[in-house]
Parts: C-alpha cells; sequence; structure tokens
C-alpha cells in the first residue's frame, strides 16, 4: 500500500518523539531519543546541543534515519538528509516547532543549540497489530 503525506504528518504530530540514528566518524550507528516536530511537508524540525554525538555526526554525514511511534504496534520508519538551516529559514522553523511544542521554550534558548531539518526520502508505516499492515512512502 501507499503511505499518504498526510497520514505520515498526523502519525508524527500525535507522538512528537523518535529515535534519530545517525552514523558515527568510524561508521558504528549511533541512536538518540528527540523530541519532533512534522512540517506539512513532511520534513523534521529538532535541535540538538552542538558537542552531542548526532550534531558532529550529522554534519560529517547527513543521512539519518528514524523511529517514531511503538505504541499500539505502530511504527514509522523515516529516512532522509539533515541540514542546519539559517537565517530566515531557521526563524521559521523555529516558529513552526514552538507552536507546535510550547512547553519547549526553556529549551529552545538553551545555549549551544543547533537546529537541524530533515527531508525525507523513504518512510513506511507498519501495523503489527490485528490488522497488520504495511505502507512505504517515496520522495
Amino acid at each position: 500500500m501507499t503511505l499518504q503525506k498526510k497520514t505520515l504528518v498526523d502519525f508524527i504530530r500525535a507522538r512528537g518523539l523518535g529515535v534519530v540514528s545517525t552514523v558515527s566518524a568510524n561508521g558504528a550507528p549511533e541512536a538518540a531519543l528527540v523530541n519532533l516536530v512534522v512540517t506539512d511537508a513532511a520534513e523534521l524540525i529538532f535541535y540538538a546541543l552542538q558537542d552531542s554525538r548526532k550534531c558532529a555526526n550529522l554534519r560529517r554525514n547527513p543521512k539519518m534515519a528514524a523511529v517514531i511511534g511503538w505504541d499500539d504496534e505502530k511504527t514509522l520508519q523515516y529516512e532522509g538528509v539533515a541540514d542546519e538551516p539559517a537565517g530566515y529559514e531557521l526563524e521559521q522553523l523555529k516558529q513552526i516547532y514552538a507552536a507546535a511544542r510550547p512547553d519547549a521554550g526553556t529549551q529552545m534558548r538553551w545555549p549551544g543549540l543547533t537546529w537541524f531539518r530533515v527531508r525525507a526520502k523513504w518512510a513506511r508505516l507498519s501495523d503489527y497489530g490485528a490488522r497488520w499492515s504495511v505502507e512505504e512512502l517515496f520522495f
């Protein structure tokens, strides 16, 4: 089945957390739980401390994967390419993030943050419950 972009966006918005996986300099996988926001275009937005492993990894290799949702036996696999928007584009993404996560105001002011936007390349929504199904979306 084909995953609809609106279904993907709604699924992420209903959860707001995901495990982001990146690759270290020596090729080792590294994963971290992050607060996520998604745009209407299915782009993920999250921030990281500049001295974190995920920040260094994404700057070196912007390819990443995320797993979102693990409740009700439903999960979304998401693969994409990250960038660090600047200027007006960054301010727009911060506004989207703040509107979706009003509880994050204090965290958004932490010193040493960098912001990432991830543009999807592939996604799969799987339901392992009684109504087993898999839907994929290629970008």
